[in-house]
């Protein structure tokens, strides 16, 4: 779309009929964030300003953006970035972008207070990265068998000034198989947020996850458990584990999580009531 420039209110109401009518679930929202990102200023500043005008060069890179988000391509890979929990990430394509109901994992984390934590299937280091800025004594791994994805985590750990005690390797899911010596756990706490999508559903999905997010870091075989299955039948050798899961699979990787060797477990609810993480214990 083409954006002349007018006042902050016009440019605004402009790119939230364009997104409305395209499909876009937010697209006021998404229009304030656009245009923040193209003037520089904060969304509240634009939103208490209105009357303001929009200067050519940003009309054109406003409308750039929402040309963009027009393709329905995130708006987080557009401006780059995305907020979880404290901190704020560096994302792009190569990485799924971090969703509020993987804070699950976090608050796991926060409430059980680790000395060690393993992350697996770490993208852009959102889990590692947030647990090790809200517990200051806590040392972190993190894996993931792409590669491109642990340099976007490791990326992000040396801007957040976390990488003397965050690392980041390459490896495969069982690479940390179970160690049955009588010496204690090697961690306190493991997470995970692995592919659980069923491939069947693939067509269902957001033209943003389908188009744009990584397709190896979401699906994750016929009823959606390949990789969970894959890590628990070697689950490495930790105290605890914490698992984010899809809707309906709760129950089965609750007796997954038993199998494994953890005879207690709890699953706690996301925000919108839906069984998103389970938790065992040895």
């Amino acid at each position: 779309m083409t954006l002349i420039a007018g006042t902050v209110a016009e440019a605004l109401a402009a790119a939230s009929d364009a997104l409305a009518a395209a499909g876009v679930d937010t697209p006021r929202l998404d229009a304030e964030l656009l245009l923040a990102e193209a003037t520089g200023r904060a969304r509240s500043s634009l939103i208490a300003n209105g009357d303001a005008g929009v200067e050519p060069e940003v009309a054109r890179k406003f409308g750039a953006f929402v040309r963009r988000r027009l393709r329905r391509e995130p708006v987080a890979y557009i401006v780059g970035r995305k907020a979880f929990r404290r901190i704020e990430l560096e994302v792009d394509r190569r990485v799924l972008i971090p969703r509020p109901e993987t804070e699950l994992l976090v608050e796991a984390a926060v409430e059980r207070r680790p000395r060690s934590v393993l992350d697996v299937g770490t993208g852009s280091g959102a889990v590692a990265l947030a647990v090790a800025d809200e517990l200051g004594d806590v040392a972190v791994s993190g894996t993931d068998v792409s590669a491109p994805a642990i340099e976007v985590a490791r990326a992000n750990a040396a801007r957040l000034a976390l990488d003397e005690r965050v690392t980041f390797s390459i490896g495969d899911l069982v690479a940390h198989t179970a160690n049955k010596s009588p010496n204690p756990p090697e961690w306190d706490l493991v997470l995970a947020n692995l592919p659980y999508v069923k491939d069947k559903d693939w067509q269902t999905l957001q033209p943003e996850i389908r188009l744009y997010e990584p397709k190896e870091a979401i699906l994750g075989g016929p009823d959606g458990l390949d990789a969970i299955r894959d890590l628990l039948a070697a689950p490495p050798d930790c105290h605890a584990i914490a698992l984010e899961v899809g809707q309906g699979q709760a129950t089965t990787v609750e007796r997954l999580v038993n199998d494994a060797g953890f005879a207690r477990t709890e699953v706690r609810r996301d925000l919108a009531g839906i069984d998103r993480a389970v938790i065992g214990r040895r």
